[in-house]
């Protein structure tokens, strides 16, 4: 069974091929109509549930367009929907829906609900997202880069801000691809201490710098996300912001980097506070690109996960 939970905890050679083949089905496509059917149709016949416990824009359209564009169909499915873990065990639910469908893709809120899922199903899981972890956006995030550089390895990224689920796939990242990683932000959020751990137990420098000029000195690629989940309450949303201003991307820290140095940041995003507008529309930025191959990474994923 070919689940894909972590980046970690799947095969690097894998974890390349699919990289590789995002990269080639992209290409594939090129110039054509985005509701084009793929000239190759690995999941006709095929139907994936996406379930949302959380809400989504990137994810649903981009597994949704995927599918559909490699002959399958889709059904979404929200946590209201199931009543997911409430109304029925976990398990349960993974057993029933393996009756149904031949992939499940899980946006979630609890890991552990992810990993019970993926314990009791009989067809493939992929982690749409979880608290601790997002590994699709950051499969799309290397296509990205080496789209743009060419290859990841050995180069520097730099995360400034919170250390959160998507900084965490970022140091699973930096293992299994072999780049070096440097976290700036608050002593308050820093990534997983055991995450950190397992990435330099892989050969790859791992920092924590508190001050963001030092840290993105030679950097060839600044990362940020959102200070405050939709969730948080006001009183939290405050405290973060005052935390995390000086770990604002600025033209003034993108300066400080590499010049030819990419920017990232997996959207949606909260404009002028992880980042100016003048970097997320600005030469260094590649946000765009990194929201379409979600698409693409996420289709070579589907298809590893199915052996098509």
């Amino acid at each position: 069974m070919r689940h894909f939970l972590d980046l970690h905890t799947t095969d690097a050679g894998e974890l390349r091929a699919m990289i590789d083949a995002a990269r080639a089905m992209k290409t594939a496509r090129a110039g054509r109509p985005r509701g084009a059917l793929d000239d190759d149709q690995p999941l006709s016949g095929r139907m994936v549930a996406l379930i949302f416990e959380k809400p989504s824009t990137r994810t649903r359209i981009s597994f949704d367009m995927g599918v559909r564009q490699m002959g399958g169909q889709t059904m979404v499915l929200s946590g209201a929907d199931m009543q997911l873990g409430h109304g029925e065990t976990i398990a349960d639910t993974a057993r029933v829906l393996s009756r149904y469908v031949d992939l499940i893709m899980l946006r979630t809120f609890e890991e552990a609900t992810l990993h019970e899922m993926a314990e009791h199903a009989s067809v493939p899981v992929i982690n749409g997202l979880t608290n601790r972890s997002h590994p699709c956006q950051i499969m799309a995030d290397i296509l990205t880069y080496e789209e743009h550089r060419g290859p990841i390895g050995g180069r520097k990224v730099v995360w400034s801000g919170d250390g959160n689920n998507v900084c965490a796939s970022f140091l699973h990242a930096a293992g299994q691809f072999g780049f070096d990683f440097t976290f700036t932000g608050p002593p308050t959020l820093d990534p997983e201490p055991g995450f950190v751990a397992e990435a330099r137990a892989k050969g790859v420098r791992v920092e924590i710098e508190r001050d963001p000029m030092r840290a993105v000195a030679g950097a060839d690629l600044v990362v940020t996300d959102t200070w405050v989940s939709m969730h948080d309450p006001q009183s939290a949303r405050e405290r973060r912001h005052n935390q995390l201003r000086p770990y604002q991307v600025t033209e003034a820290l993108m300066a400080a980097a590499k010049p030819d140095a990419l920017f990232m940041h997996c959207l949606p995003a909260h404009r002028d506070e992880e980042a100016t507008s003048a970097v997320m529309d600005g030469p260094h930025s590649v946000i765009f690109d990194e929201a379409e191959n979600r698409l693409h990474a996420q289709k070579a994923i589907l298809r590893w996960c199915l052996g098509v």
